[in-house]
């Protein structure tokens, strides 16, 4: 299905899209990814998710992406005798493994691994950083705080540090359980929670064994700060603004926010920002208009992807929430001023044979009337060269792996079209020519621009580039064999 639009829309599913209707009503108003959050719905729901989204995909006859997002471990104080206390600005409160239900003064925190990474003036954040405390004392089974933000506390709330680098791994018992079914099942990226370091991804990419792409989640300050090793050890970044802006001051979001996502487009990883975007729709069929430049301000960004979380999954207007973002991306897209904004942010980034095809490319279709740039690639990695250029024209990426087009789903004005195997140059310009004129690119009378390897089937050899004819006759005749 031919979007009129290059970002892509990732909807996440739940209690409120879970049946095929309205799946394909999401697809329909413009989800590219159907995210699958493993923190909630047991494997034989999700099962049957991925069973619809497969089914609706042969039917359409388009690649769609699945992205399974893994919980990562989940930091709780432990219960309370009264199940909720109230602390006071500049009272002490302790943290300690006794599990004796708490009250006004201490409460259990079951990670000894946090005790062990605390110092003193570090900090502890509970229920969404609304409760802040500060370290005063510490030891390898209790921490003393002050308070630095009162309020309400209730059994198991969430912890969040985020002044240290615990000693946990990214990856709880369930979350192994997870990341083994849903690779089992056949998704296409997973999506990984708590990653502080690269060996977090290393960790999770062994587990792989490369039957899904992966994607940080950047939620914490470690991240932030380890960002270029995380970067480079994973297939994709997403931007997790709700957690990040729990651990970090809400107004260093933004800033950390715009160079994340121009060092993902440098090194040609697709990026997505995630969380909030639309947050109003969960009960309202109208966004609010500061969520609508929320939105606008990512597109502008060069983001590969924008998500919905609750508004898709759990609100009361999936279909609208969907279709508003299809439609600010479609508006913001025409207008002068993101062309503007996106090739200023364009950087040379052209130290091999295929980053100068690419580039190229996209110059010889800026120059002249080329409608489509057309690349053959088998592991991706063309494809996503060729999105990081930003090209005005379509970008066909004809693939024979499904898999490889499934993931490129995610990444920025790619359009995905699956080919049988060529082994002759001449053959992968008439595919190409066929595929821009199947898929309204082009007409007859056109040009393309076509990329691709010599050999054939070897993924990073990207290394000839012909401007073509979209008419098959002119090509029989005068391409050579």
């Amino acid at each position: 299905m031919r979007r009129l639009r290059n970002v892509k829309i990732v909807a996440t599913l739940g209690p409120a899209s879970e049946d095929y209707d309205m799946i394909r009503a999401l697809y329909e108003a413009g989800a590219d990814v159907f995210r699958l959050n493993m923190s909630h719905g047991t494997h034989d729901e999700i099962r049957e998710k991925h069973r619809i989204i497969r089914q609706i995909e042969k039917e359409l006859d388009s690649p769609i992406a699945i992205l399974a997002d893994l919980q990562g471990p989940k930091l709780r104080v432990g219960v309370f005798a009264n199940e909720e206390e109230e602390l006071a600005d500049g009272a002490t409160f302790r943290f300690d493994l006794d599990d004796v239900p708490g009250d006004a003064t201490r409460v259990q925190l079951p990670h000894p691994e946090i005790f062990a990474a605390l110092s003193k003036g570090a900090h502890l954040l509970v229920n969404d950083g609304k409760i802040r405390l500060r370290v005063t004392d510490c030891g390898p089974e209790f921490a003393t705080c002050e308070v630095i933000a009162g309020g309400t506390i209730s059994n198991r709330k969430g912890v969040n540090v985020p002044d240290v680098v615990l000693p946990l791994a990214a990856l709880s018992d369930k979350d192994r359980d997870d990341l083994e079914f849903v690779c089992g099942l056949g998704v296409d990226w997973l999506a990984l929670s708590f990653v502080q370091r690269a060996e977090d991804v290393e960790e999770a990419r062994a587990l792989v064994q490369g039957r899904a792409a992966v994607l940080s989640k950047i939620e914490k300050p470690s991240a932030v700060d380890g960002f270029e090793a995380i970067l480079a050890a994973s297939d994709g970044i997403m931007v997790a603004r709700g957690d990040l802006g729990v651990e970090l001051p809400v107004q260093n979001v933004p800033p950390i926010q715009k160079r994340l996502v121009r060092r993902c487009r440098a090194a040609a990883k697709p990026v997505i920002v995630a969380t909030q975007m639309l947050e109003s729709m969960i009960s309202s069929p109208m966004p609010t208009r500061a969520e609508v430049s929320d939105v606008a301000t990512a597109i502008y960004e060069g983001a590969d992807a924008i998500m919905l979380s609750a508004e898709s999954a759990a609100g009361d207007y999936p279909v609208e929430a969907v279709t508003t973002m299809n439609n600010v991306a479609v508006e913001v897209e025409s207008d002068p001023t993101y062309t503007q904004i996106i090739e200023a942010q364009r950087t040379a980034n052209r130290t091999s044979v295929a980053d100068a095809i690419v580039a190229a490319a996209r110059e010889i279709a800026e120059t002249t009337e080329i409608k489509a740039i057309c690349c053959f690639t088998e592991s991706g990695t063309t494809a996503l060269l060729t999105a990081r250029e930003r090209p005005r024209v379509p970008i066909i990426a004809l693939t024979s792996l499904r898999g490889t087009a499934r993931r490129l789903a995610l990444t920025w004005g790619t359009n995905c079209v699956i080919t049988s195997e060529v082994t002759r140059f001449k053959m992968a310009v008439v595919s190409a020519a066929r595929a821009a004129r199947a898929q309204g690119y082009a007409e007859p009378e056109d040009q393309i621009v076509v990329t691709a390897g010599l050999p054939f089937n070897v993924p990073g050899t990207t290394n000839i580039l012909r401007v073509a004819p979209c008419d098959e006759r002119l090509i029989y005749n005068t391409d050579p064999e």
